[in-house]
């Protein structure tokens, strides 16, 4: 595929033809490695690829982007994570003239959430590559056995079918989910959107104290509580709920798509051909899970080499590259690849219907969008735990809410 002429995009007094890369550790980044002698050969470029764990990456854009150095250009980010952060500061470049620069590089063919939460002040400052929405993983086996003859497509339903096989199956939890404040946070977003909450209302002021999201956070806690696995920890992230579920001890999960071969793997899980997986149910305003990019692609704005930069950004997040991507199992924000039947081959055939079901209305983040995210999760997190250890949700969720706003008055000082 022929690269289209790019788009300005500031001072390039210092263009290079070596684009200096920084990539986190991702199977996106191995795939992109191995495809770039193509890009080199197309371009004339060289690309100087450094790539590092999510901590050292963290550590190596606090030091150089506080220094405003310009040898980064093409930068690998958690749009969720340090997106806003990064974006206040300015250090990452205005893509509004890059992105109209390619027809057939096509804007208009990523989702609308991803490209929501690589949004600042209306203005695109990244690229999202890979995304992640929520899904109900299921044990097709266990709802046999209790005599249901599909997958619950309610919270209502989901919170009798767990409490029937708790009942029913010795031995076997009928849900499991994240339990530790802060990781568990991220998966109850999509409670929290589907019982109509959010974290901040329009104007934005702490909301997790509505009656929204009081009732979501008793529901959540109280669904580990009584149909959780016994002796529940309430320090689980993923690693641990996912062992609880690919061990056969759980009939449902809740979790992000993105995990799903943890699940499907032989190697990796005792249920493996059990394991069936459904869209998020419905509370009482609807189905909504998030839908968000869990990492983008973005310009440093100190980088003198924009141009260049963005020609690279521009292939790595082509309609080849991407479909690419998600014949190698990534999961893409554009929606071309989601309707190619040779961009959903290798993934289970109800999988690839729930993400679609989560890609219609899936809400742009899955954590409160702010400076501080670690902070504010553990703030928001915390009458999760509460609820699951049988304390007031709704006394939590005051409690919490007063916290929330104090940190949201503070970060907006």
């Amino acid at each position: 595929m022929g690269l289209a002429a790019c788009g300005g995009g500031g001072d390039d007094s210092g263009a290079s033809k070596t684009v200096r890369v920084t990539l986190a550790n991702h199977v996106w980044t191995e795939n992109i490695k191995a495809a770039l002698p193509e890009f080199e050969k197309q371009t004339g470029l060289k690309v100087e690829i450094t790539q590092l764990g999510e901590d050292q990456l963290s550590d190596q854009y606090n030091v150089k982007l506080n220094a405003g150095s310009s040898d980064l250009d093409v930068m690998m980010y958690r749009p969720l994570q340090e997106g806003k952060l990064f974006a206040k500061n300015k250090y990452l470049a205005n893509l509004s003239d890059q992105v109209k620069s390619s027809k057939d590089w096509d804007y208009s063919d990523f989702q609308s959430g991803p490209v929501e939460a690589t949004t600042y002040e209306g203005k695109p400052v990244g690229v999202p590559i890979i995304t992640e929405q929520e899904v109900l993983y299921y044990r097709k086996d266990l709802l046999a056995k209790a005599g249901l003859s599909a997958a619950p497509k309610t919270l209502d339903e989901l919170k009798a079918a767990a409490a029937k096989i708790k009942a029913s199956v010795p031995g076997t939890a009928g849900f499991v989910a994240r339990t530790g404040k802060s990781p568990a946070v991220t998966q109850f977003s999509s409670f929290l959107y589907s019982f109509g909450g959010d974290f901040v209302d329009g104007s934005g002021k702490a909301t997790v104290n509505s009656d929204a999201a009081k009732q979501a956070y008793a529901f959540y806690g109280g669904l580990i509580k009584d149909s959780g696995p016994a002796n529940v920890s309430t320090d689980m992230s993923w690693p641990e709920a996912m062992a609880i579920f690919t061990q056969g001890k759980a009939a449902f999960y809740t979790e992000a798509n993105s995990l799903y071969k943890n699940a499907t793997d032989p190697a990796k899980s005792k249920v493996s051909d059990t394991v069936g997986f459904a869209p998020f149910p419905a509370g009482p305003a609807g189905s909504k899970p998030y839908n968000i990019p869990s990492w983008a692609l973005g310009i440093n704005d100190a980088s003198k080499n924009k141009s260049n930069a963005w020609k690279f950004v521009e292939w790595a997040t082509g309609k080849q590259q991407t479909l690419a991507q998600q014949k190698a199992g990534v999961p893409s924000a554009r929606t071309s690849v989601w309707a190619n039947p040779e961009g959903t081959a290798s993934y289970p055939k109800d999988l690839v219907e729930a993400i679609t079901a989560s890609t219609k209305d899936g809400v742009a983040h899955d954590r409160p969008v702010v400076v501080k995210v670690g902070q504010a999760r553990e703030l928001v997190g915390q009458p999760i735990v509460d609820a699951i250890t049988g304390k007031d949700p709704a006394a939590a969720a005051d409690t919490a809410n007063e916290a929330f706003q104090k940190f949201l008055d503070d970060e907006a000082k």
